[in-house]
Parts: structure tokens; C-alpha cells; sequence
């Protein structure tokens, strides 16, 4: 049946455990999704010679690049979770147990994520029925991560944007459902090794409102006034007050951990073999705020002193609605304070936005990095 549109309703994104799953149990829903956007581009050589004005032929020497990137509200850190981020289990503060980013840092083939998309005038998490077979799935495979951005501010809801990097996109068109799964769906995963389809067929279960466990019912968003960001191990160090009701007024903040990464080739390989992460990683906090009370500083003093006295944690934590409870805790070890600018106009407030850095340590490095905990008990994939 034709239709006139798509959108948001009739549509639902999913995440595979391994590039080769095939299982609906290898598969999770993201949840709280607000956008999704993917494409393609192809670099081609042309091919020309003596006595012809045209080119004879267009090349393709490259794989072509798919982008991807998901844009949703963090809650719990299921989604986390089921991206292969690391996040500590139950409502405990974010400790040195792992690195937020360790899954995506060692030699790996990617992640595939499905699209689906159900008639028109269809929410896609309810009504499935038995032998559906009017719905469609655009698959994307050997996705790898290169970067993770969490924005926090005053008036907004908390957004995170996760970005990837695949190999391969399909379109699958008579997509069955059921009351349990969806079934006839094309892997949409290659073989980095030989530069070929892996010609899987994969099942992913049926989509729903939420996790699979009971706390995420409590969990629609997380609103700003429950967030807390605490800069105070830095005062002192910059002329803006950072501590009490007389300090600055903290706006928006926001996290990035970029994951450049080298697509790595070779003779014989339609497609890169491995897309390895171009270290070292620096992961950097901005915030903006109202200034309220300057601190007696000297700039000269604080360049006079040794660096490893300058390193500070940072943390933000996004708190529950209505429950004493934390939704989810990024803890950035090993911070420095980067820059600090300020800016005066009439008519507006006197601002500042101050920069911290910290690198991505490895697995075991207890002391550099960012960790992060979540209220989320439910493990994916099981």
C-alpha cells in the first residue's frame, strides 16, 4: 500500500549486539529517541585518456562511508547500556569499575542498527499483530562510534547525541511481524576480512514504550532542575567563584568524547578491515554560566606550578523526578581547566564559559577518563 509520509510515530530503532546477530534476543530497542538520520557517500576516481573529451569510466577505490548518528533523552542508562557504553549497575555514584568508553576503544567489527518502519498512522510500539508483512527496515552495518555529546541546559530537556561511522546500509522491504518479533530482515553486516555481505537472515523483537525493567516506568525524562554539575574542586583555580548560593550560576553544560578513527586498508579488501580509534582521546566539559562573584587569582601563579596539581574531578549528575534518586552520574577524572572567557553587553547578564579537559585513560586507569553510573538494573541482551 502506497503512503503519504513518514514519521516519528511509525518508526523505531533498534541496536545489535554483534555485527554478526542474528537472534531477537541479540537486539535492543533504543529508547526516548527524538532523531535519527543516516546516508551515504561515494568517492569515485575518474577514468580518462587521450581522445576522448569524457571520462570512459568512474572508479570507486574507496568504501563508501555510512553516517549515522541518534539523538535521544538519557534517563537510566539502559540505552548506554545497550551501545556497549560501560555504565556501573544501581544507584551508586560513578566510580573507577571501568571506562564509559572502554567497549568501543579495543579491535572490534561494529555494531548494525535497524530502522523500522510501520504503516501509516501506526505507532510502531503497539497493536503487532500475526502476519503483518507490510513493514519495512533500513538496516545499518559495521557501525563504529566516533563520538558521544551530552548536552545539559536551563529550559531544556538532557539530549544525548551518539554518532557512528558504518560500512554498509540496506533496505528491506515485506518485513513479517508477529505478536513477538520481526522476521525476513537482510543482515546488513559485512565480512571486514573479504569485503562481503555476511547474507544473515535476522529476527528483532517487537517494539514497546520502555526497557525491559520496571524502574524505566518511572523514567520519561530527566528534567534540568534535578541536574547538578559540580566544578567546586576547581576553586581557586579560576577567576569566576565556583562554590555556594554566591558563585556562578551553571546554564548549560556539555560533554563530548570524540572517537576519531582510521579506517585501516589493504589490497585485496573491498572494505576496511578494522576502523581503529586515534589516540590519545581528549574528552572536554563546557560550561556556561552567570557570573556572580570574582576570586582573587593570578594567572602567573597558576602556570608557575607543576601540572599534576592541577588535575581535578568533575562530575555531573542528572537526577530522578520526584524520587531521592540518581538517574545517571558522569564523573570526568584527571580534569584541567582549559580556558575561561567571559563576556559583558548591555542588556545581558555577564557570562563566563569555562572549558575542562581530561584524556581517556585505558581500562585499568583509575585515575584518568570518565566514568558513569546508572539507576538502570536491567542487563541487555540476556
Amino acid at each position: 500500500m502506497s503512503r503519504n509520509r513518514v514519521i516519528y510515530q511509525s518508526e523505531a530503532l533498534f541496536v545489535s549486539k554483534e555485527h554478526t546477530s542474528q537472534n531477537a534476543s541479540d537486539h535492543e530497542q533504543l529508547h526516548r529517541v527524538q532523531s535519527a538520520n543516516y546516508g551515504f557517500s561515494v568517492s569515485r576516481q575518474d577514468v580518462n585518456q587521450f581522445g576522448n573529451l569524457a571520462r570512459i569510466d568512474s572508479i570507486i577505490l574507496e568504501a563508501p562511508t555510512v553516517n549515522f548518528d541518534v539523538t535521544y533523552y538519557p534517563t537510566n542508562g539502559f540505552n548506554e547500556k545497550a551501545l556497549d557504553f560501560f555504565v556501573r549497575d544501581a544507584n551508586t555514584p560513578a566510580n573507577t569499575s571501568g571506562q564509559f568508553a572502554s567497549g568501543h576503544l579495543a579491535a572490534g567489527s561494529g555494531k548494525n542498527f535497524y530502522i523500522l518502519t510501520t504503516p501509516e498512522g501506526r505507532d510502531a510500539n503497539l497493536n503487532r499483530q500475526a502476519g503483518e508483512t507490510d513493514n519495512s527496515i533500513i538496516g545499518i552495518g559495521n557501525a563504529f562510534l566516533t563520538d558521544y555529546a551530552l548536552d545539559l541546559s536551563v529550559g531544556s530537556l538532557p539530549t544525548a547525541t551518539v554518532s557512528f561511522e558504518a560500512s554498509n546500509i540496506i533496505a528491506d522491504t515485506a518485513v513479517s511481524g508477529s505478536s513477538t518479533l520481526f522476521s525476513g530482515i537482510s543482515s546488513p553486516g559485512v565480512d571486514p576480512e573479504l569485503g562481503q555481505s555476511l547474507g544473515l537472515g535476522i529476527e528483532i523483537p517487537v517494539a514497546s514504550g520502555n526497557a525491559g525493567d520496571s524502574d524505566s516506568d518511572l523514567v520519561s525524562a530527566l528534567r534540568p532542575g534535578d541536574i547538578k554539575v559540580d566544578i567546586t574542586s576547581f576553586q581557586g583555580e579560576t577567576l569566576s567563584s565556583l562554590i555556594g548560593t554566591d558563585g556562578i550560576h551553571v546554564q548549560s553544560a556539555s560533554l563530548s568524547i570524540p572517537l576519531s578513527r582510521s579506517p585501516i586498508e589493504r589490497l585485496g579488501s573491498k572494505f576496511p578491515f578494522a576502523r581503529t580509534v586515534d589516540f590519545p582521546v581528549n574528552a572536554t566539559l563546557s560550561v556556561n554560566a552567570i557570573v556572580n562573584t570574582m576570586e582573587a587569582q593570578n594567572l602567573a601563579n597558576v602556570i608557575s606550578g607543576c601540572g599534576e596539581t592541577n588535575r581535578r574531578d568533575v562530575s555531573l549528575t542528572l537526577g530522578e523526578c520526584g524520587v531521592n534518586k540518581t538517574g545517571m552520574q558522569f564523573l570526568l577524572k584527571g580534569c584541567t581547566v582549559d580556558s575561561e572567557s567571559f563576556s559583558s553587553s548591555i542588556g545581558s547578564n555577564k557570562s563566563v564559559d569555562i572549558t575542562f579537559s581530561t584524556q581517556i585513560g585505558g581500562t585499568r586507569d583509575a585515575n584518568n577518563g570518565i566514568f558513569v553510573s546508572g539507576s538502570n538494573t536491567t542487563v541487555p541482551y540476556v
